[in-house]
């Protein structure tokens, strides 16, 4: 599905339904804007001010919904802290200046760790109908001091085997504890490891493919 763009006097929304997971952070935020289970266009983006719709559109995890400003008004800017957040029985959210393998994709996106996604190495959803359990409140490590805390943050889905992620990174529980702060980390996406959200090499056992 390719992105389709919606276009306002002040500012353009656009949606990619493919990256969407449905945190309807958009429909509860500004439902006279993002009007759930229209039957036809279902963003509406003159029916509020420009600046609530940056707003909503900064919330979606997965980058599904985004926008550009015809106003003059500012551009969405990287965080000043790298995050992922593990989120329970779901995604791994990513909030940085992103690219996967080398391409740039924006400040977010939530990427499959329950393996069974059609998407990869983004989530589809399928981590609800697949009864996929991991907690998002894993035991942190002890929480290092970065010399830098934003920037680059690269990440390279490897063949068959996990998230190798690059550039300095807070990874979070799903409440927002601080589980481990690095500069490097191979986090799971076959769903079995017994480290999550770390890798532990269980998906050579299973038999895990990327495709």
């Amino acid at each position: 599905m390719a992105r389709n763009t919606y276009e306002g006097r002040g500012i353009d929304v656009s949606f990619d339904g493919k990256l969407c997971i449905h945190a309807r952070e958009c429909v509860t935020g500004l439902p006279g804007v993002f009007e759930a289970n229209a039957p036809g266009p279902w963003i509406h983006p003159d029916q509020a001010p420009v600046e609530r719709i940056v707003a909503v559109a900064q919330n979606c995890p997965s980058g599904a919904i985004a926008y550009t400003r015809k106003d003059g008004g500012p551009r969405e800017t990287p965080p000043e802290v790298n995050t992922v957040r593990i989120k329970e029985n779901g995604p791994l959210a990513f909030h940085a200046e992103l690219s996967i393998d080398g391409e740039p994709v924006g400040f977010r996106a939530t990427l499959c760790r329950c393996g069974a996604s059609q998407n990869k190495p983004y989530c589809d959803g399928s981590h609800t109908g697949a009864e996929f359990e991991a907690s998002g409140e894993p035991a942190g490590k002890e929480l290092a001091t970065l010399d830098r805390r934003n920037g680059p943050l690269d990440i390279r889905p490897a063949k068959d085997g996990p998230l190798l992620v690059n550039g300095p990174v807070e990874i979070m529980a799903g409440t927002g504890r601080a589980i481990e702060r690095t500069t490097t980390a191979a986090l799971c996406r076959c769903g079995a490891s017994e480290n999550k959200p770390y890798c532990d090499g269980t998906h050579t056992k299973i038999g895990f493919t990327s495709d």
